[in-house]
């Protein structure tokens, strides 16, 4: 083969392989262009995605923005209402710390009172009891003294005096004597008269014991009345002497109830309108 025959062999084999080649860049440029649409379209779909996550976190943000406003809103509310919750709880604490000591101080003053009542009661219960026992001895001193004057009572009797005129309850002691003074119905006069003394005042009149026997129980008296004397021979123990005196005559009684040695104790009695004593100064 000449040399022009392997020009041409060579000439023709050139356009095959950059053929080949083309097509295979051709292959590549359109699998590059493939991948670059992919590509493209896979950006697009995570730009849209992201777009959309862009507003969803947006939408959120401002949520969130909104619920924490309303979370500090309400915490800054709640902290008011804690605080003045608080306010009042110390208030009332204040108010019922206050009221127990002043509780506390009543109690006391109530428990001082009620110890110094108690002592009260019992000095005035020992004063009771003090007082029930006197009352106990008076009711027995009256009890007796009550006896005593119903025996008394019933000691006192009536006799006919010497004028032939029955007189009043006569006493026959001293304490007949009181009870005849204690009933007021006349005046009485107790006298002690003795042999050879001078005659003695005994109310409006005098009187002067004459005689006195003991063993027989009898005596004499000179009875002065009226500017008149009288002469009372031997009369007997407990047996009214009678007589009348006064501008208007009224009954006078002499009864003499003991009788001694030389020595006579009795007692003069007159109606309640008889003149006034005389003094006590003898002749």
């Amino acid at each position: 083969m000449n040399e022009i025959d392997r020009e041409y062999v060579v000439e023709q084999k050139a356009p095959g392989w950059l053929v080949a080649t083309a097509i295979g860049g051709v292959v590549l440029s359109l699998g590059a262009l493939g991948w670059a649409l992919g590509l493209q379209n896979h950006l697009n779909a995570d730009e849209a995605n992201l777009t959309s996550a862009n507003q969803q976190n947006s939408a959120l943000s401002q949520k969130l923005d909104a619920t924490n406003e309303r979370m500090r809103a309400q915490a800054q509310t709640l902290g008011e209402s804690v605080g003045l919750t608080q306010k009042q709880l110390e208030e009332k604490s204040n108010t019922l710390i206050a009221e127990q000591r002043a509780t506390a101080a009543q109690t006391s003053r109530l428990q001082k009172e009620q110890a110094a009542t108690a002592q009260q009661v019992g000095a005035v219960q020992s004063d009771v009891s003090s007082v029930k026992t006197d009352v106990t001895g008076v009711k027995t001193d009256v009890a007796s003294t009550q006896a005593d004057l119903a025996d008394t009572k019933g000691q006192l009797t009536r006799v006919m005096g010497d004028a032939g005129v029955m007189s009043g309850l006569i006493a026959t002691n001293h304490d007949q004597l009181e009870e005849l003074k204690h009933k007021g119905d006349r005046n009485y006069y107790e006298f002690t008269l003795t042999k050879g003394a001078p005659a003695q005042n005994v109310g409006t009149i005098k009187v002067g014991l004459k005689k006195v026997d003991p063993k027989k129980s009898k005596f004499t008296l000179a009875v002065s009345s009226d500017d008149k004397s009288i002469e009372k021979k031997d009369k007997n123990l407990d047996e009214p002497i009678q007589f009348y005196s006064g501008k208007t005559p009224a009954l006078f009684e002499i009864v003499v109830n003991n009788i001694g040695k030389n020595q006579v104790t009795g007692y003069l009695s007159t109606p309640k309108n008889a003149p006034a004593p005389f003094s006590p100064s003898g002749e």
